[in-house]
């Protein structure tokens, strides 16, 4: 009798699980597509083609983000791609705007986004640490050591959405105190995976150790360090480093001739064709250095 009654009552219970799984498992593995489908984006060869197609598809990992809350990959897909998406189109959009109130507009809508990014970075890295967030506030080093390999994608891009939303508010210098968090975070990360994305970590801190003076903690050699590590772990394959290197380092050092060199060097490079891994990532960098380069009477002084 009481081996019949507690057959009846796993019987009701895998009745119960079969009736509510198919649609939870049918959400989960969208999730899991959606979220592992970023390379056809990074292998494209048209951004004006990817610009258009990026909204709709953050919009619709928000939409099964819902179902599945906790679903890390969509946590950090949404991360990288709202990140991904203001940096390259929407901020640079914006910082090439002539008209003060649509550069204004732009760049607050890009603050927008990149805050978006970070809170969904921090949603992922708290999912299944408890009291994650309020440690990041009080205590980020320790924060970050709780934080495995498994997440560096998670750290990475929590930081640079972090680092990006501070720098496209000048106008809120309180968020300057974010500081030691996006450090803690990326420092974690560098820690556990400095070969991550073929040497993106330490492009990150050419940009953080070159554009801060040596009163703030930054370093140009530390800068140049980090520059020449990015280019070996991605064998030159990538030409975002040298871009970043000359828009924080050789302006801040008025070195006209080595700006101009570094950024002959990235659009001189065959982004449609060669390392087509990165070729998006390329092809964004070379907008980045023509701007730049157009700008160099107004950076340099001589």
């Amino acid at each position: 009798m009481l081996l019949s009654r507690r057959l009846s009552i796993l019987t009701l219970a895998a009745c119960f699980l079969l009736a509510c799984s198919p649609r939870a498992f049918v959400v989960n593995r969208m999730a899991d597509a959606a979220s592992s489908g970023g390379d056809v984006f990074a292998r494209d060869d048209d951004p004006e083609l990817v610009r258009d197609a990026v909204p709709f598809a953050l919009k619709a990992m928000e939409s099964l983000l819902a179902s599945s809350p906790d679903h890390k990959g969509l946590l950090t897909a949404l991360c990288k791609g709202f990140t991904q998406y203001a940096a390259a189109f929407v901020r640079q959009d914006a910082e090439e705007a002539q008209d003060p109130g649509t550069r204004r507009a732009g760049m607050e809508r890009a603050r927008r986004l990149l805050l978006r990014a970070r809170g969904y970075g921090v949603r992922g890295l708290s999912a299944g640490r408890e009291g994650f967030a309020a440690a990041l506030s009080g205590d980020p080093v320790g924060a970050a050591a709780r934080v495995g390999s498994q997440d560096v994608p998670l750290l990475y891009w929590t930081a640079s959405a972090w680092i990006l939303a501070v720098s496209s508010s000048s106008d809120d210098p309180s968020l300057l105190a974010d500081l030691p968090r996006i450090e803690a975070l990326m420092r974690r990360a560098l820690a556990l995976e400095e070969r991550y994305d073929d040497g993106a970590i330490h492009e990150f801190f050419v940009a953080f150790e070159g554009g801060r003076p040596e009163a703030m903690g930054g370093s140009v050699e530390r800068a140049r360090h980090h520059m020449e590590r990015a280019m070996a772990l991605s064998a030159g394959k990538k030409i975002s480093p040298l871009a970043t290197f000359a828009e924080t380092v050789s302006v801040r050092l008025q070195d006209r001739k080595g700006f101009l060199e570094l950024l002959d060097r990235a659009l001189a490079f065959d982004a449609r064709s060669a390392a087509p891994e990165h070729r998006m990532g390329n092809l964004v960098s070379q907008r980045r250095a023509r701007w730049l380069k157009g700008r160099v009477d107004e950076l340099f002084i001589d």
